[in-house]
């Protein structure tokens, strides 16, 4: 009697990762991110006014823990990690000389320059953001706020697109890293934990700031506060406070307000 033996065959191993990217580094990202789009999608006129300047108080903090966080956070995640990958230019610059192209090297060094703007670029935005807000000086410090925020909207631009093509030339997605922490390949992971209480601590932070705001947002049509106040009101005789609408002047017609 003939017996057909079955085969089973066992599921796919699925591929070895390593862990790249601390859970705090990626929550601070995203929201960064998010304020950033916000902020400048809500940078015009006076409807969206505190949700603008919400989110441009959101950045400032954010940047904030970013610094202590590269002071104090793991080897990985550090500003000096920054400054040792950028070391590596005038070697880059002396291969290209030469004409010996280390298109890796140029790549990581690419990468490492954008974020450093990017984090460079924060400071003076939120700080003419802040001025302009307070009316510290005349209109000039508006189109410096403005300058800063088209500067950091070209460097985002840039950061994605060099994603994307090194996405495309590695032929690995270079967003995981920043969704999952973790990438593809054998060998130790570089962090010894994901520290998710720091992340944790960090989301709730910014999202208990947002519900300060909200709540302390005047009413629509009444000036006062509550539950059910908007961010976007922005009522003209709405009492002055930190991070609300204190009445100022609208701006002219085509004029921008960045705060």
């Amino acid at each position: 009697m003939n017996m057909t033996s079955t085969t089973f065959s066992s599921p796919a191993a699925r591929p070895a990762t390593r862990r790249t990217v601390d859970a705090p580094t990626r929550v601070m990202h995203w929201l960064m991110a998010l304020s950033f789009l916000g902020a400048y999608l809500t940078a015009d006129g006076e409807r969206w006014r505190l949700l603008h300047v919400t989110l441009g108080y959101t950045l400032a903090g954010l940047l904030s823990f970013r610094v202590v966080w590269g002071l104090i956070g793991p080897r990985h995640a550090r500003l000096s990690a920054l400054g040792r990958k950028l070391q590596a230019m005038p070697q880059w610059l002396a291969g290209l000389r030469s004409g010996t192209i280390n298109v890796r090297l140029g790549q990581n060094l690419l990468l490492s320059l954008s974020v450093v703007m990017l984090l460079a670029l924060i400071a003076p935005l939120t700080l003419s953001g802040y001025g302009t807000y307070n009316e510290w000086a005349g209109e000039w410090l508006e189109d410096v706020h403005e300058f800063f925020g088209n500067a950091l909207l070209a460097v985002v631009l840039a950061h994605v697109a060099l994603i994307a093509a090194l996405s495309l030339l590695r032929r690995k997605n270079q967003v995981t890293p920043m969704l999952t922490g973790r990438v593809e390949g054998s060998g130790p992971d570089l962090l010894k934990s994901d520290h998710y209480p720091v992340a944790a601590l960090l989301l709730a932070a910014v999202l208990g700031f947002w519900a300060w705001q909200w709540q302390q947002a005047p009413a629509v049509g009444t000036g006062g506060t509550g539950q059910g106040a908007t961010l976007s009101s922005g009522g003209r005789d709405a009492p002055a406070r930190d991070g609300a609408y204190d009445g100022r002047r609208a701006p002219k017609h085509g004029e921008r307000h960045h705060d």
